[in-house]
């Protein structure tokens, strides 16, 4: 297929959104992903196929379950209005299991923050961008009052329980349904979270790692890999990843530290340095 026109495209995203599995999903991800798509393939119904495997791959791929959001959130109100630090980290580690990414960083959460944190000057503002639902480590951050907490992702369910939900742990927050592959720029902020995104991001489109990289506005970014794969591989990953970093940044300039935990490499990018 040549041409796309809009009653192609729309016909391609009301086929992808017959699936259920696909109805959270941002338009404007769902658009660019199958006019790509239709570009490519010889007919609609491959163009269809093709959008959806793409989806999964940067997407669907993480969601374990059926997400409860609504029960979620009523869980983590009662935990927060109790003031149970403990009871507001089960409850929420409890959640972050049904996500396959939040999930592999359950392990190793009461280092992760503690580590990170302790090499940065205090921050009031941090961009989660394909956030998943990591938001529910806020717990772990020990973030002040005044902290403005944006997160970002292409589920529009999972946005609208954040929205409600990320208000309970004291500090302020937004959440917004973003197609982190379309933004020019991102607001200024002192952190960005962008962990485990990457590589599925270079899936869809090579060289967007780098492109986001350099359209974050903040000092900091934390950027991070699995260990091991969604199957439990770990053969040659941290060393594939790292050389993979190293790649893209190589003509940067930029000074960062990295960090090695049992599931997950991380690096904190430093763009003042």
């Amino acid at each position: 297929m040549k041409i796309t026109d809009d009653k192609t495209l729309n016909q391609l995203v009301e086929m992808v959104y017959k699936s259920s599995k696909y109805q959270n999903i941002s338009t404007e991800l769902v658009m660019r992903i199958g006019k790509d798509e239709i570009q490519k393939r010889k007919t609609l119904k491959e163009a269809v196929k093709e959008t959806k495997n793409k989806l999964h791959q940067v997407s669907e791929v993480y969601i374990i379950d059926q997400p409860c959001y609504k029960q979620w959130h009523e869980t983590i109100r009662v935990a927060c209005l109790s003031e149970d630090q403990s009871q507001i980290q089960d409850d929420c580690r409890t959640i972050m299991s049904h996500h396959a990414s939040s999930a592999e960083r359950l392990n190793i959460l009461d280092i992760f923050y503690r580590e990170i944190f302790a090499d940065l000057p205090l921050v009031h503002t941090i961009l989660d961008i394909a956030c998943g639902l990591n938001p529910l480590a806020i717990p772990w951050m020990n973030l002040l009052p005044d902290t403005e907490y944006l997160a970002w992702d292409v589920f529009t369910d999972m946005i609208h329980f954040l929205n409600r939900t990320i208000p309970l742990f004291g500090i302020q927050g937004k959440a917004e349904v973003k197609d982190v592959l379309s933004i020019e720029t991102t607001p200024m902020v002192d952190l960005a979270l962008i962990l485990k995104t990457l590589p599925c991001l270079e899936q869809v489109e090579k060289k967007s790692a780098i492109k986001l990289l350099n359209n974050v506005q903040a000092p900091r970014i934390i950027v991070s890999f699995p260990s091991t794969s969604l199957g439990g591989y770990s053969k040659g990953m941290v060393e594939n990843y790292t050389k993979t970093f190293h790649g893209w940044i190589s003509n940067e300039g930029w000074e960062y530290k990295s960090f090695e935990f049992s599931s997950e490499l991380t690096f904190m990018i430093n763009k003042q340095a």
